[in-house]
């Protein structure tokens, strides 16, 4: 049984994990695939640093292209993290006949269509499970799965940080620059926490979603985004007031071809499964036109779990390669990408406004919304008592975005309307 030699690109958390389930799971890999997996070499950046595992010093390099250019490796295992210079490694090794696994999403977001088309050209595999939701299989579940079915929609918490951010503000009241210095000094945000909070990660893993989903190249400059940091604690607490949780939604959906895809904050009925999806987990909702609704929950970041996606996906890599059929299972988007307008793009709105508390003020208001055609599902108005301005809370029925966005345009120039306070789409 000739052993399947592995080159690790990046020795760190995630990386580790692929080691240590490589080494210690190695009687039940064999089992699978027929064969010992072997981590062959790694790179790192200090071969001299101290590590909490043990691996020998001669399998360690700080020079990627050593690795790349060894005819003895059969599969790189990319978890370096970054973009362009990545990209030169694995197009490099695609084009050498070496099969890839990554866990780089902004890679896969970026430049997936050109990767998966060189694999593709040089017959190799390129799998890239963990880029996605960590150890929930949700990319494998799309391209598998749901291979006879016709999804219609991908709706998923898919940033931890976030959602341990908004979990801890609905359940403790907390303020939302608190619980995220705590997630920072817990080690679930990062020092500049921007492409969390703002919403840029669950961008890029929607697009590498919505690409699998629906079969055409969506880019990342598809996705409308929209992150956290405005959510106040008066957001949170008339959601729960209303009914619903505030979630950072990850949202694709297609009708008629014509496909949307959003990451923003998102009012979910509190009987919705994704609504009690929290912390720092992950939740994916796929609905399909044959299967109906299905949701897929687990950890989405973290050593194992990530771990797991990444050796499972080699695991794949080893089981085509005795079957002599790796490069021939890539999904490349075949659809043409027809966008909707925001005509098209239709859901529930919320929207808090302050206003003058006199008489006359609601009925200008609700003109407003009967001008441009948006009904109201519901309207309350009641007095703050920190506040000389009365409040009004509106949730619409379903809306287009173009209709909403006129909507509101027309109150900001109302004198009566004080401020725009909130506006969330409603879900559920």
């Amino acid at each position: 049984m000739k052993p399947i030699k592995v080159g690790l690109l990046g020795l760190g958390t995630v990386g580790t994990g692929v080691v240590r389930i490589v080494e210690g799971h190695q009687s039940d890999l064999q089992s699978q695939v027929g064969s010992p997996i072997v981590i062959e070499r790694v790179l790192v950046q200090n071969k001299n640093k101290a590590r909490s595992i043990g691996i020998s010093p001669d399998k360690l390099t700080e020079d990627a292209w050593d690795i790349i250019h060894d005819p003895e490796i059969d599969v790189i295992v990319e978890v370096m993290g970054g973009i362009e210079t990545t990209k030169g490694y694995i197009l490099e090794a695609l084009s050498r006949g070496k099969h890839v696994v990554t866990a780089n999403k902004d890679l896969m977001a970026l430049h997936g269509p050109e990767i998966l088309a060189a694999a593709h050209e040089n017959g190799c595999d390129v799998l890239y499970e963990a880029s996605v939701a960590g150890g929930i299989p949700i990319i494998r579940t799309l391209v598998e799965g749901f291979s006879s079915d016709r999804i219609t929609k991908i709706m998923g918490i898919v940033n931890g940080t976030t959602n341990y951010i908004l979990t801890k503000m609905s359940k403790e009241g907390a303020a939302y620059g608190d619980v995220l210095k705590e997630a920072q000094e817990l080690g679930y945000a990062e020092a500049d926490p921007t492409s969390d909070v703002e919403g840029l990660d669950a961008a890029r893993k929607m697009t590498i979603l919505a690409t699998l989903g629906f079969r055409a190249n969506v880019a990342l400059e598809d996705v409308d985004v929209k992150g956290i940091s405005a959510i106040s604690r008066e957001d949170i607490l008339y959601a729960k007031r209303l009914g619903y949780e505030v979630k950072l939604l990850g949202i694709a959906e297609r009708q008629d071809d014509f496909i949307s895809v959003s990451v923003q904050p998102t009012m979910v009925k509190a009987s919705h499964p994704i609504a009690s999806v929290n912390g720092v987990y992950n939740a994916v909702y796929v609905y399909g036109e044959a299967v109906g609704e299905t949701m897929f929950y687990g950890a989405g970041a973290g050593e194992m779990p990530t771990a797991t996606s990444i050796v499972a996906d080699l695991v794949a890599v080893v089981k085509n390669l005795k079957l002599g059929v790796n490069g021939k299972q890539a999904k490349l988007a075949y659809k043409e990408k027809k966008l909707k307008t925001d005509e098209q793009i239709a859901s529930k709105y919320f929207m808090l406004l302050h206003v003058q508390d006199r008489a006359g003020v609601l009925a200008r208001i609700t003109q407003a919304f009967a001008e441009h055609e948006v009904s109201l599902e519901s309207v309350l108005q009641q007095p703050n008592p920190s506040n000389p301005e009365a409040e009004i809370i509106i949730i619409t029925h379903d809306a287009n975005k173009a209709a909403a966005s006129r909507v509101l345009k027309s109150l900001a120039s109302m004198e009566v309307v004080k401020a725009i306070k909130s506006v969330y789409r409603v879900e559920g």
